[in-house]
């Protein structure tokens, strides 16, 4: 599991959207992390305790002076042991308190105390959150290393929209994965990766693309986001929640997607070509919508420019290759051409993987011409797979 053998101290302390900490608790302890929740006392008043024990299979920490806690100086041997520390939500009475070094509960004493990296969810009125005071709390915390992750926009429990809604869990999960992985065997290292497909106009109205969805594209970026890797996403699936931590540009036609490429070229390490780039577009684009005045109409198609092979840049380069025959011969053909360290092939004509769907059952082919079937996986899975042949060519060679 993702995160076996890590452990997480999540912070609660007393908001409104504290019960959406269940869920956060609950993806946590779902992806084998170990999670020790601390609570403050005012916390305790819009959530009982009991949902998170009940999701994460362990007693929560509410009261550092409490004689039964099975903990030996709970607060102490929860700041050794915790790999990170996310605080979700946290008020702007405990932010005040961080910043300050106030230690007046559990929480506050248990990052005081630690050396793990610490994370912050802001949640709280849009006029407490902008008051200058909440800003230059979290702006010190900032300097000392703190994650702050949102708040979002949105509407409050005062009936006002504004900043200070709790980040998605998502987010939250996200960026405390990231934290995880910060020494992880891709740690540093500048990933650039491209999903979705492209989409070329005819008209205002009409265009040409295909059944992409973008989700092993996506899948990629979180896997080496976990990894520690520096990553950006170049991406036409603007339909998918945007993952945290990662730098995403949005595109739409083949020529901005090469271009999007083009400029970080110099800084990628390694380029992951998981989009699916159309090979043909309009001629011209007309500024109007085309009417329905024939019974067939002809569009003059031209190639577009081929990113793998053009891209000038001394990286790893991993292609997909999609296919309906003669799967591994083509992605082989592919893969000299291109002068590819890796390529991914899949048959699309498999009906339980492939476009729109969570699983992927691909082949992975190395420069040397080796092939690495894999079973039916997540995507997620298939992306670990990836992204490990990716680590052990980083460190056994140098980009051609």
């Amino acid at each position: 599991m993702q995160l076996s053998n890590k452990i997480i101290v999540l912070g609660v302390t007393g908001s409104i959207s504290a019960y959406k900490a269940v869920d956060v608790a609950s993806q946590l302890t779902q992806l084998g992390a170990e999670v020790n929740v601390i609570m403050t006392a005012s916390a305790t008043k819009f959530i009982s305790p009991l949902s998170f024990s009940t999701v994460t299979k362990k007693p929560v920490t509410i009261d550092i002076l409490a004689q039964d806690n099975q903990l030996f100086i709970p607060h102490i041997t929860l700041a050794q042991t915790a790999d990170v520390i996310t605080i979700a939500p946290a008020t702007a009475n405990t932010i005040a308190k961080l910043a300050t070094g106030i230690c007046d509960n559990i929480l506050t004493c248990t990052v005081l105390a630690t050396k793990a990296p610490v994370a912050i969810a802001p949640a709280m009125n849009v006029n407490m959150y902008e008051n200058s005071i909440t800003q230059n709390n979290l702006a010190k915390l900032q300097e000392r290393g703190f994650v702050i992750i949102g708040p979002a926009l949105g509407k409050l429990a005062s009936g006002k929209r504004g900043l200070g809604r709790l980040s998605p869990s998502q987010d939250i999960l996200g960026i405390t994965c990231q934290l995880l992985g910060k020494q992880g065997d891709l740690a540093n290292r500048h990933i650039t990766i491209t999903a979705g497909g492209t989409r070329e106009p005819i008209d205002p109205v009409r265009l040409i693309t295909n059944r992409a969805s973008g989700k092993m594209g996506y899948a990629l970026a979180e896997a080496a986001r976990d990894r520690g890797a520096n990553v950006t996403l170049i991406s036409t699936a603007t339909y998918l929640n945007q993952p945290a931590g990662i730098n995403i540009i949005e595109v739409e036609t083949a020529q901005e997607m090469y271009h999007a490429t083009q400029k970080l070229a110099d800084q990628t390490e390694v380029l992951i070509m998981a989009a699916a780039v159309a090979d043909y577009r309009p001629t011209s684009v007309s500024a109007d919508k085309i009417k329905k005045s024939h019974n067939t109409l002809t569009l003059e198609l031209e190639h577009t420019q081929d990113i793998l092979s053009n891209i000038e840049s001394r990286c790893i380069k991993v292609g997909f290759a999609a296919e309906s025959s003669n799967v591994i011969e083509n992605a082989r053909q592919k893969l000299q051409e291109k002068h590819l360290a890796l390529i991914v092939a899949n048959d699309i004509t498999a009906k339980d993987s492939g476009f729109g769907i969570d699983y992927n059952r691909v082949a992975i082919i190395d420069g040397e011409g080796k092939v690495e079937k894999l079973p039916l996986l997540t995507k997620k899975e298939v992306a670990d797979k990836i992204l490990n042949k990716v680590a052990a060519l980083i460190t056994t060679r140098k980009p051609k």
